[in-house]
C-alpha cells in the first residue's frame, strides 16, 4: 500500500537496501529519505491497540519486542549519522490511502 501510494504521487524509490544499516524498507536517495514500514505489534507502536503483549510466555515476548525497539533506535541513529532522514509508517496508518498519501507528501517535502 505504501509503495502504491508513492508511485501514485510520482516518487521513485528502492526497496530493502542491504548496504544501509537496518536494511530499510524504502530508500529515496534523491530526497535523502528512508521509510520503514513497521508492524504495530512487532515494533510496539505506542498507544496502538495492536501493540499488546501475548498472554502466554510474557517474559519472552516482552524481552523480544523490547529488543526490536532498541535495535531500531540504534539503526535510526546510524542512518541519521549518515545524513539520512528516517521516518516510520505504522501498519495502522496504512488503512486510509488518502491520509497515508498526505503523510508521505509531508515526510518527503
Amino acid at each position: 500500500i505504501i509503495r502504491k501510494a508513492l508511485h501514485r504521487l510520482g516518487f521513485r524509490f528502492r526497496l530493502h537496501n542491504k548496504i544501509l544499516p537496518g536494511k530499510p524498507d524504502i530508500v529515496m536517495k534523491k530526497h535523502q529519505t528512508i521509510i520503514f514500514c513497521h508492524g504495530c505489534f512487532w515494533h510496539q507502536h505506542k498507544n496502538c491497540s495492536r501493540a499488546t503483549f501475548p498472554k502466554s510466555n510474557v517474559i519472552y515476548w516482552k524481552n523480544k519486542l523490547k529488543r526490536n525497539v532498541q535495535r531500531f533506535n540504534e539503526v535510526k541513529t546510524d542512518l541519521s549519522n549518515l545524513k539520512w532522514k528516517v521516518h516510520v509508517i505504522w501498519e495502522c496508518e496504512t488503512k486510509d490511502l488518502e491520509l497515508l498519501s498526505l503523510k508521505l507528501l509531508k515526510i518527503i517535502n
